[in-house]
């Protein structure tokens, strides 16, 4: 998908106190900059921050930090975010390549989100998928207690290939569903894509994956 550039997102991203800028200086230390001890999830590849900002709003116990790489895409959820009555003090958003994660984080993060990530469908870009074993390596560097991964996509193989990668690699997988919205859970959070996809009858995958 073709990104429309943005006049002036990048100045605008670089300006706003919910983006942090220069996030490895912070490796370790992220509960600093919430000003509590409350675990920590993190979204890769939050897009317009539909998600992870609904999360916040729900879950005001837990901190949570936006991950995308694109100036453009995360403009647009900081415009969201400060379109709020009350803006959330338990997100915080990083604009960062998820390849280079273990410079950023260091055994602080409970959960992480993958929603409606890139496929890579072409073999010769397996390693480039969130749920590959290249990148569930960096995910270990991570976590703090027990590793949890949620997942949801409307593509079904890639759902398939996480399902197998992430029991390859000691997962143990919980309430999966092939059609979240024949199964919903309680307090699920749409993205921007979900809500799209689910209108036109399109499948949503969803797991949940855990490992001491």
């Amino acid at each position: 998908m073709r990104l429309k550039n943005i006049k002036g997102a990048k100045e605008y991203v670089e300006a706003s106190n919910l983006v942090i800028l220069e996030p490895q200086e912070h490796k370790g230390k992220w509960k600093n900059l919430f000003n509590n001890n409350n675990d920590i999830h993190i979204e890769i590849g939050m897009g317009r921050g539909d998600f992870v900002i609904g999360m916040a709003l729900l879950h005001p116990e837990i901190n949570y930090i936006g991950i995308e790489m694109y100036d453009s895409v995360i403009y647009k959820a900081v415009k969201k975010i400060e379109s709020l009555e009350t803006r959330p003090d338990n997100l915080l958003l990083i604009r960062m390549d998820a390849t280079n994660i273990m410079d950023v984080f260091d055994k602080e993060i409970s959960r992480i989100y993958l929603n409606f990530s890139d496929p890579w469908p072409k073999a010769k870009h397996e390693k480039r998928r969130l749920t590959s074993k290249q990148f569930l390596d960096r995910y270990e560097n991570i976590f703090i207690g027990e590793k949890q991964i949620f997942q949801k996509t409307d593509n079904d193989a890639l759902f398939e290939f996480s399902i197998e990668s992430l029991e390859q690699n000691g997962y143990i997988l919980k309430n999966v569903t092939r059609d979240l919205y024949s199964n919903m859970i309680e307090g699920n959070i749409a993205t921007e894509y979900e809500t799209k996809f689910a209108s036109i009858g399109k499948n949503i995958n969803r797991l949940e994956a855990y490992k001491n």
